[in-house]
């Protein structure tokens, strides 16, 4: 007797601050990775399929995307949080807003 089956696992990649297309609020979103993998006896062997996705942490939204803005949107997320630990985080400056990288306050 040969036992297979799938199953299914779940990455979270980035957390992005983006404009909701279902609530419109400015909320952070989740870039997930979901990976459905061959299992023979219980082990996984090779992925399936993939399918990316963002999901609203404010409404719950989920919106399916392609592998192309799914790298993109990692890329662009890798890219804030590498300019966060460069001396930054001393509040919102003249003109800063909500959901805005912050630039430090300079008088």
């Amino acid at each position: 007797m040969i036992i297979f089956g799938t199953k299914g696992y779940l990455y979270q990649l980035a957390i992005l601050t983006l404009v909701c297309g279902g609530c419109g609020n400015p909320a952070a979103h989740t870039l997930r990775k979901r990976v459905t993998k061959f299992t023979l006896f219980f082990v996984p062997l090779f992925p399936i399929s993939t399918k990316y996705a963002t999901q609203c942490t404010f409404c719950g939204t989920e919106v399916k995307i392609g592998k192309e803005q799914a790298e993109q949107l990692q890329a662009q997320a890798a890219g804030a949080q590498a300019g966060q630990g460069q001396g930054q985080g001393h509040g919102y400056g003249p003109g800063q807003g909500y959901g805005q990288p912050q630039q430090p306050y300079q008088s």
